[in-house]
């Protein structure tokens, strides 16, 4: 008989980015997916070189004005799953703002900086591995 745990902290990760990815796919235009993708896999290094902060703010002064822009998209996934879905398991449909991380990062301690970097780097390594698999391009 097995115990009625429920997922993992992990496979509730790949859940949600594995749903981010089939969102941005059911939107593809042309060049969305791959513009996420590539977006998606070069966010890691611009953290690890000049932190969360400004590899976010990076990405928000990117986003065109268009709500669904690729950066647009991919800020959204990323403070959805940090500020909301991984603190609780429903998957509700308000999802917050794209600028919404990058405002708690500025309100938020030393701790909170850390624990957040840290949370987004492990959701990338899914999101990430999902996006080339479903957009797969040259470029990338």
């Amino acid at each position: 008989m097995r115990d009625a745990v429920g997922p993992t902290l992990d496979q509730r990760r790949a859940r949600h980015a594995w749903e981010a990815v089939a969102r941005v796919k059911a939107k593809d235009t042309t060049t969305l997916g791959s513009s996420y993708s590539r977006e998606a896999k070069r966010l890691p290094v611009r953290i690890l070189t000049a932190g969360l902060g400004h590899a976010l703010a990076f990405l928000y002064a990117k986003a065109s004005s268009q709500a669904e822009s690729a950066n647009t998209l991919l800020l959204r996934d990323i403070a959805d799953w940090v500020l909301d879905k991984r603190r609780r398991s429903d998957s509700g449909t308000d999802r917050p703002s794209a600028d919404a991380l990058i405002d708690e990062i500025v309100k938020g301690d030393g701790n909170f900086l850390r624990i957040t970097t840290e949370e987004v780097l492990a959701y990338l390594q899914w999101l990430t591995r999902f996006a080339e698999a479903e957009f797969k391009d040259d470029k990338n």
